[in-house]
Parts: structure tokens; sequence; C-alpha cells
């Protein structure tokens, strides 16, 4: 009997070698459309479609493999002698190999000037259906949606004339991903379109980027995964100049560094150790900003990562050099500051588009059976209703430190204290069980600098006794929710000690 390979691919890449490979292997070649006209100038005898339906491409190629003659050919088990019956009363000869991949939907909708009839043209629905069928009876019927699988199908055809059973399940399984990721994004397209929320079902798809050689800790597997058309202004889309690969913790740490030097339009460095800002130091150059994330918290920044939001000179270069720092994030690096930070071989380079548009993404935290979603806390200081409740404003110097304080404490761990001056984190108190513990530690890793200082908090004072520690290290200056119903305890503790109190009515939990 002769074998039959259906073949129809958007994405021609190295199909011509593929079909030739399989006429040597003993296949005639079914094609469709332009697969047909490529493989034809190309040398390769193939049978057209309509040959094979009896009935014409239609709809603007819309309707060409939706029909029995197709289906009822890749989905018959063979052996079965009721299916070869009715195979050989409707004249349908079955395919054991089919080719498919499908229209570019997510190419399409990445076009920034992509309109919404384009992106609804190209909704494969013969592709899914052709892939769908074969992959079902993969028992008989070799599927492939991949070029990168085109030489193993080959080889085994070589080696054994036929493909084994369980690269047929492997293949099989590849095609379900494959379909169920490329309807993620149209799912995905088609809510965003409709104006959903929060549908009643919420379908997501991610490509893999890198297998890691742990999670947390070496006893965890772990992979790091990319969304399809996801934020540009990520870890996920950075370039790695140099240095080995990024790590479990490398990646989150780096994340979460990325998340707050963004908040800064002025040259910003933000040193991170476990998730939180350890350091963050604005400034008028690049190197003058690290400087003050260095001087912030000189021990905690040996052996974490580094943001900048401006490039990499050589001197900055100098001084990133003088410690062990496992990564380096920015914009771009100049040559000669390359030359010096690539003297050590294991420090990982990264650099980000800065000038990307910020998409908004929904945050996904898995727990145990379920996941929850929520828009990220992109609220900042000028959408605030702020108001000063204190009989005292703060000065023009303090409210630049309240603001630095106000960018930096929603990134750092609940409980979370931030004590800053106008260029720079003095204290930094993350994850505590009660916010006057918090304090404490911020306050205290502030030490002298905390006089004259400003104290920024993520949620209300349940109580005046953050105030009162604020007060007795020589804090000027607070800012915080308000919104307890002992605001006023706060109000008249700030009053007796003269420290000026801003309210903003914005909670900044971070769990």
């Amino acid at each position: 009997m002769t074998k039959r390979a259906l073949i129809s691919v958007s994405d021609k890449t190295g199909v011509v070698e593929f079909a030739k490979g399989l006429k040597e292997a003993g296949f005639d070649i079914i094609s469709t459309g332009g697969t047909s006209k490529t493989l034809q100038e190309n040398g390769i005898e193939v049978i057209g479609i309509s040959e094979v339906t009896g009935f014409p491409e239609i709809l603007d190629g819309r309707v060409k493999t939706l029909h029995p003659n197709v289906h009822g050919a890749v989905l018959a088990k063979h052996g079965d002698a009721d299916h070869a019956a009715q195979l050989k009363e409707h004249n349908i000869e079955p395919i054991q190999l089919v080719c498919v991949n499908l229209y570019p939907f997510q190419a399409t909708i990445a076009k920034p000037d992509v309109t919404v009839e384009d992106a609804i043209e190209n909704i494969d629905i013969g592709g899914p259906t052709m892939l769908r069928s074969s992959a079902k009876n993969h028992e008989y019927v070799t599927v492939v949606v991949d070029s990168a699988d085109y030489d193993t199908v080959l080889a085994e055809l070589k080696e054994n004339g036929a493909v084994s059973k369980a690269t047929n399940r492997r293949l099989a399984a590849k095609v379900f991903r494959h379909t169920a990721a490329y309807d993620a994004v149209i799912s995905e397209y088609m809510t965003e379109l409709a104006g959903e929320e929060n549908p009643e079902s919420l379908t997501v798809t991610y490509e893999l980027k890198q297998s890691l050689r742990y999670g947390e800790n070496p006893h965890q597997k772990a992979a790091f995964y990319k969304k399809p058309l996801g934020s540009v202004f990520s870890i996920a889309e950075a370039k790695q100049l140099h240095g080995k690969e990024l790590s479990y913790n490398n990646i989150n740490d780096a994340d979460a560094a990325l998340q707050i030097v963004q908040e800064f339009t002025e040259p910003a460095a933000v040193a991170v150790k476990h998730m939180n800002p350890c350091g963050v130091g604005t400034g008028e150059t690049i190197l003058e900003a690290y400087e003050k994330a260095y001087e912030a918290d000189s021990t905690s920044i040996f052996g974490g990562i580094i943001a900048l939001n401006r490039e990499v000179d050589k001197a900055t270069a100098e001084k990133l050099h003088e410690i062990f720092l496992e990564i380096i994030i920015a914009p771009s690096f100049s040559d000669e500051a390359i030359e010096v930070l690539t003297s050590k071989k294991n420090i990982r380079l990264l650099t980000v588009d800065f000038e990307a548009a910020k998409k908004p993404e929904r945050k996904l935290t898995s727990i145990e059976g379920g996941v929850l979603v929520q828009d990220r806390d992109a609220y900042s200081l000028k959408d605030a209703d702020v108001k000063v409740v204190t009989k005292r404003e703060p000065t023009a110097e303090e409210w630049k430190a309240l603001e630095l304080g106000w960018k930096v404490v929603k990134h750092v761990k609940s409980n979370a204290i931030v004590v800053t001056d106008g260029q720079m984190t003095l204290g930094v108190g993350a994850g505590q069980m009660n916010r006057v513990g918090a304090a404490k530690i911020a306050l205290e890793q502030a030490g002298e600098k905390a006089k004259g200082s400003a104290l920024a908090s993520d949620a209300f004072f349940p109580m005046d006794d953050t105030v009162e520690a604020a007060a007795q290290a020589g804090v000027t200056a607070i800012i915080q929710t308000g919104g307890s119903i002992r605001d006023e305890d706060s109000i008249k503790k700030a009053d007796e000690y003269g420290i000026a109190m801003v309210f903003t009515g914005v909670r900044h939990f971070k769990h």
C-alpha cells in the first residue's frame, strides 16, 4: 500500500528537504495552497488537496482540509476491519503522516499597526483540527508540528522504515501543547478585545526559555518560561552579555531589582538581596547613584544584584568591580565598562530595553491547587490623594526623601518600613510580623543617619509606637497610608515631636 503524507505549513523552514526525504522513504505528498506551490517549484511532485477531497479550496482558503476524505484518512484505526471497510466504501486512502504548522497569529498581533480584521483572519481553523485529529490517532499516524523534529522522523524512517510508537506519542504530546498554547494566545487576545476582566476560565501559556540547574534549593527542579508577547522590559527579554547561566534565585532577584529601578527617572541604582532592596541610591550621575546605593548597606550588597537605569561607564564599572556581585543590569554598558567587568569570569551582565513601553501585566501567584491573579502594583505617589495631617508640613528636602521612601517601600516585603534621606535608603525593615518591629530594624540600620531623615511605611500604623520609635531615632518626616481607627494617636504623637506626617490613603502590601 502506498504511504501518504499531508504537508501544509505556514513556516516553510526546512519543508522542501523534509518532503524530499519523505519521497525517498516511499511517501506520496498531498499538499495545499502555498506549500504545494513551494514544493512543486522545487521539483517535488504533489497531489493537490482538491484531488483528495473532490472539492475546491473555497472562501479564500478558509476551507480546504475540513473534509471527511481528509479526516477519515487520518482518524481511521489501522487494522480495524470495520474502519477499513468504511474507507473502502467511501474511496478514502489512509494518511500515515501529517506535517502542519499554523497561521502566524502571534506574529500578526505583535505588529504595532495590526487591525482586528487581520488578527481574526490569522486564526487557523483547519490546521489545529488536522493536528488534533492526527495526534489523537498517533498510534497509527505520525504528526509533525515543529521543523526541529524533521530530522528525527526522517532518520527513523530511513533506519526502521517507520516511526516508532514512542516517537509518535512524543510528537502527539507536542501537538496538543502547541495547539493549547496557540488557542491560549488567541483567547487572551479575544478576552482583552471583549473587555473581560475576570473570565470564567483563565488559560495561560509560556514558552521555555531556560532549563535551570535547580530551584530555590538544590533539591528542587526548576525551569524558566517566558510569556509570549510579554513585556519587553523584563528579565525574560534581557540580553546576557557575559557570565554564567542565571539561576532560579538570580532571576527572581533580578526581576525585583528591575521593578524597583523603573520607579526612578533620575539616575538610580538598586541593590537587591533575596528580593528585597538592601540599598537604593540616586544622584546626578549613575556613578553617584551607585555610590549612594553601596553606602546604604555596604555589607548586604556583597553578592547581590545591581540594577542601574543609565549606561554603565568605565568609572562606574571600576567601582562595581571592587566587590563581588552576582548580576549587573543596565540599559547598556560602554566598551570600556565591559572590558573592566568581564575580567571577572562569572559575573552576569544583562541589558534591558528601558525605553520599551511598560506593558501592564497581571501578576499570577501559584498556591496549592490554584492561582491568584491581580493587577501589578503600579500606583505611584502622583496617583495618591496626599494629605498633610500634622501641624507642620514637610520641607522641600523632606518631600524629596518621602517620595524616595514611598517608591522603595512598595517593593519591600511586608510589614515594611524604609528610612531615607533625599538621595538614598538609610535603613530597610522587611517582612516583619508587626510594624514597629520593621521600624526598629530600619532605624537601627540607619543609626545616626536617621537624624533628620524620613520614614515610609507600606501600610497604616495600628498604634503610635512606630511614631515614637521614629522620633527617638531623630526622624523628622513620615509617610504612611492612614486609615487606622487610632490615626489620631499617631498624629498627636507626631505633633508632640514636631514631625511632619503625610497620609496617602494607599496601601502597598507585598507578601
